[in-house]
């Protein structure tokens, strides 16, 4: 990865933290170039990181061995459209980390032959914490596939799915589990609250335990339920309370929360490749 030149073609949030975490793993400040539609984007880029950032998307991509589109599901078509002519020329490895983008209409927008690698991070990857997954289309080669994994891997966990239709699911799973998380945390916070503890302290024991429990589980040979069962005393607290929870439905919620999240992922994808 260090000997590639690798453009981004949008720097906003998600393109800044890919680009700070190829830097932070070791690839040299000149052999990365961004772009993005506007300018106080382009200025924070070359201010943070004092890479060169041009607004000509073709300039950009000149002698590039990698894309990275970073721009938003509703611009793709029109961005790669406008460079289609370039990329022919060039045949660099297209990453695109777009939601709902698949495979096919980003081929059919940049050009049939490119190799192109669709992927899907979340959120954390901001503070190099992410998880993504990734697929790729038929003309990607092993070496292709491990460049792009190495880039994904800079700002957190990578894995590849075989099957695209998967990508619903990962959207489903851990594209918006942030926000499940978080929704878990405000709740036992405010819970916690009005069981009398201070707003301060109730937030600090929650984000601790949080991360306390991730921790155990990312470091521990045992899966999630081994380690419930090994905390839950019969009899205990945690019991009582996980009884509560169960006896309310959460496994059902969860299951008809990800199914949603899961069909919507499937609706926007089409409405995003029928443009």
């Amino acid at each position: 990865m260090k000997n590639s030149r690798i453009t981004f073609i949008g720097c906003g949030n998600m393109g800044r933290s890919l680009i700070g975490g190829l830097i932070a793993n070791g690839l040299p400040v000149n052999s990365i170039t961004g772009t993005d539609i506007n300018a106080e984007q382009r200025q924070t880029a070359a201010s943070q990181f004092n890479i060169e950032v041009l607004e000509d998307n073709r300039q950009a991509i000149k002698d590039t061995d990698v894309v990275v589109l970073a721009v938003k599901p509703q611009s793709m078509q029109d961005t790669l459209q406008g460079i289609k002519a370039a990329l022919a020329q060039e045949k660099p490895l297209l990453i695109s980390i777009a939601a709902g983008i698949q495979l096919s209409h980003l081929g059919q927008w940049a050009g049939e032959e490119l190799a192109i690698v669709r992927t899907m991070p979340n959120t954390p990857a901001i503070i190099q914490a992410g998880a993504t997954a990734l697929c790729a289309n038929r003309h990607t080669s092993e070496t292709q596939r491990d460049l792009a994994e190495a880039i994904m891997r800079s700002v957190g966990l990578a894995l590849w799915l075989d099957d695209e239709s998967l990508m619903d699911a990962v959207t489903a799973l851990s594209g918006s589990g942030p926000a499940y998380y978080f929704l878990i945390m405000e709740v036992m916070e405010k819970a916690a609250t009005q069981l009398g503890l201070s707003q301060e302290h109730a937030r600090i024991l929650t984000l601790q335990t949080a991360f306390g429990a991730a921790k155990m589980v990312l470091e521990s040979n045992q899966d999630a339920q081994t380690l419930r069962k090994q905390v839950t005393s019969p009899g205990g607290t945690t019991e009582q309370a996980l009884n509560v929870l169960m006896d309310g439905g959460i496994e059902d919620l969860f299951v008809d929360a990800l199914k949603a999240a899961q069909k919507r992922s499937a609706e926007l994808a089409t409405s995003l490749g029928g443009k």
